[in-house]
């Protein structure tokens, strides 16, 4: 499912990353990698606030739903 509609406040595992090279290395240098976890603090808009290896990250719509977790 992409991350844009995960449930909120359950751990997550990266399992794809929808996007070109560049947006791919510049997720990947923020600990969004495959088969990282991911945990959704809270969700505004579409956009939201995310823990990445103990680090809070603020993350749009648009690249919520180009990352797909299980």
């Amino acid at each position: 499912m992409q991350l844009a509609i995960a449930p909120i406040g359950k751990n997550l595992r990266i399992i794809r990353l929808l996007t070109d090279d560049k947006i791919k290395k510049h997720l990947e240098s923020i600990g969004i990698c495959v088969n990282n976890s991911i945990k959704i603090l809270s969700q505004s808009g579409g956009n939201l606030i995310c823990i990445v290896k103990d680090c809070r990250l603020a993350l749009d719509r648009n690249i919520a739903t180009k990352i797909l977790v299980a």
